[in-house]
C-alpha cells in the first residue's frame, strides 16, 4: 500500500476544504452582504471584528447553535439526506482539477484520472437529486414548486455545458484536465490562442469558437447554481424561498454551502479550460526577452516559491471569475433598489398631487358656499 500517496492526498483533500473552499463561500457571503448593504444605503456587517470581518464565524456558531427544527409532516429521512445531497457533489467534482504544478515533488492534484470532464459532468449532475428530494421531502407546495424549476433548469443547462467543451477536446485530444493545462501552456490560453503568435491568422480564427464556448460554458455552469439572474427556483415573490422553505439551523447552512462552494468549482474548472489553469508566463530579459514558465519543478527553495506561486495564481483567477459569479446580484440589486427608490418617489408625488388636488376641491367648495 503506497501510504505516501494516501497521505498527500488526505492533506490536499484537507487544505482545499479548510483552507480554500469553506474560507472563499465564507467571504464571499460577507462580500455580498457588504456590497448589498451599500447599494440599499445600509451598514451591513460591522460589529463583528474591524469593518465585521468577523461576522462569518459569528455566522457559523449562529448556524450550529441554532435549534434543529424538523416538521412534522415531512418524509424524515430523505428531508435530512437532501442536504448531504446537495453539498457534497460541489464539493467532491474539485477532485480532478489542478490547482497548481507541483509543491515538493507533490503534483497538486487530488486525483488526476484520464476522464477529468466527464467526472466533473457525472458528479456535478448529481446535485439535483438533493435539490428535488428537498422539495418533494418537505410536503408542501412552496419547496415543491421550487424543486421542480430547479430540477428542470439544471438538467437543460447541462447539454449546454457538454456541447460547449466539445471544441476544446477535440483539439486537446484528451479528456485528462491537466492535458488540458499542459497543451494551454505549450499553445497559449484557449480564451486568447493567439497570444504570442500574433501573425498567425489559424490563431485568430480559433479564437473564435473559442470565445463562444467559454461564453456559452460560463452561463451555464453559474444557470446551474440558481445565482441571478437565474434564481426562479428561489423566487422569493411567489414560492417563498424556494426548496430550501421548510429548512433551518445546520441543514439550510448546507444548502448554502452547496450553492456557494458550487460557484467556486464552476469557476476552478473554467479557470483550467479555458483560462490556462495555474499558469502565468512573467517576462524574462534572460538571455534576450521571452515569457518565462514558472512551476515546482525547479531545485531547492525556487521549487517550493513555484510551486506555490502556482498555487496563488489559479486561486487568484479562481477569485475573480468569483466575483464576475457574484456580480450580477449585485446589479440586479441595485436596479432593484433605483426602482424602489424611483416607485417611491413617483407615489409621494403622486400622494402630494392627490391631496393638493384633494385641499383645492374642499377650498373651492367653501367658497361657493
Amino acid at each position: 500500500m503506497d501510504y505516501f500517496l494516501i497521505i498527500t492526498s488526505l492533506l490536499k483533500i484537507a487544505a482545499i476544504l479548510f483552507l480554500v473552499i469553506l474560507p472563499m463561500v465564507s467571504y464571499s457571503v460577507y462580500a455580498e452582504r457588504r456590497v448589498s448593504a451599500f447599494i440599499q444605503d445600509r451598514r451591513g456587517p460591522n460589529r463583528v471584528g474591524p469593518a465585521g470581518l468577523f461576522q462569518p464565524i459569528a455566522d457559523m456558531f449562529k448556524l450550529l447553535l441554532k435549534e434543529d427544527f424538523t416538521p412534522a409532516n415531512v418524509n424524515t429521512f430523505y428531508y435530512w439526506l437532501a442536504p448531504c445531497l446537495a453539498m457534497m457533489p460541489a464539493i467532491i467534482t474539485i477532485a480532478v482539477v489542478p490547482f497548481g504544478s507541483t509543491l515538493f515533488g507533490v503534483p497538486m492534484v487530488i486525483a488526476d484520472i484520464n476522464v477529468g470532464i466527464l467526472y466533473v459532468f457525472a458528479i456535478a449532475s448529481l446535485g439535483v437529486y438533493g435539490i428535488v428530494l428537498a422539495g418533494w421531502a418537505s410536503n408542501s407546495k412552496y419547496p415543491f414548486l421550487g424543486g421542480v424549476r430547479s430540477s428542470s433548469q439544471m438538467i437543460s443547462y447541462e447539454l449546454s455545458l457538454g456541447l460547449a467543451v466539445i471544441p476544446i477536446f477535440l483539439l486537446v485530444g484528451n479528456l485528462r484536465l491537466t492535458s488540458v493545462v499542459r497543451y494551454q501552456i505549450e499553445h497559449g490560453w484557449m480564451i486568447a490562442p493567439f497570444v504570442g503568435d500574433w501573425l498567425n491568422p489559424s490563431k485568430w480564427l480559433l479564437a473564435v469558437p473559442m470565445i463562444i464556448s467559454f461564453v456559452v460554458f460560463a452561463i451555464a455552469i453559474f444557470a446551474e447554481t440558481n445565482r441571478l439572474p437565474f434564481d426562479l427556483p428561489e423566487a422569493e415573490q411567489e414560492l417563498a424561498g424556494g426548496y430550501h422553505t421548510e429548512y433551518s439551523s445546520m441543514k439550510f447552512a448546507l444548502f448554502f454551502l452547496g450553492e456557494y462552494a458550487a460557484m467556486i468549482t464552476g469557476s476552478a474548472v473554467i479557470v483550467t479550460l479555458f483560462f490556462g489553469g495555474w499558469h502565468l508566463p512573467l517576462p524574462s530579459w534572460h538571455g534576450g526577452f521571452h515569457w518565462a514558465l514558472v512551476d515546482g519543478s525547479a531545485p531547492g527553495w525556487r521549487g517550493v516559491v513555484g510551486g506555490l506561486f502556482n498555487i496563488a495564481i489559479f486561486f487568484a483567477k479562481v477569485t475573480v471569475l468569483l466575483a464576475c459569479s457574484i456580480s450580477p446580484s449585485f446589479s440586479q440589486r441595485w436596479r432593484c433598489s433605483c426602482f424602489s427608490l424611483f416607485g417611491c418617489v413617483l407615489l409621494c408625488r403622486a400622494s402630494a398631487t392627490i391631496n393638493l388636488c384633494g385641499l383645492a376641491g374642499c377650498f373651492s367648495s367653501r367658497l361657493r358656499s
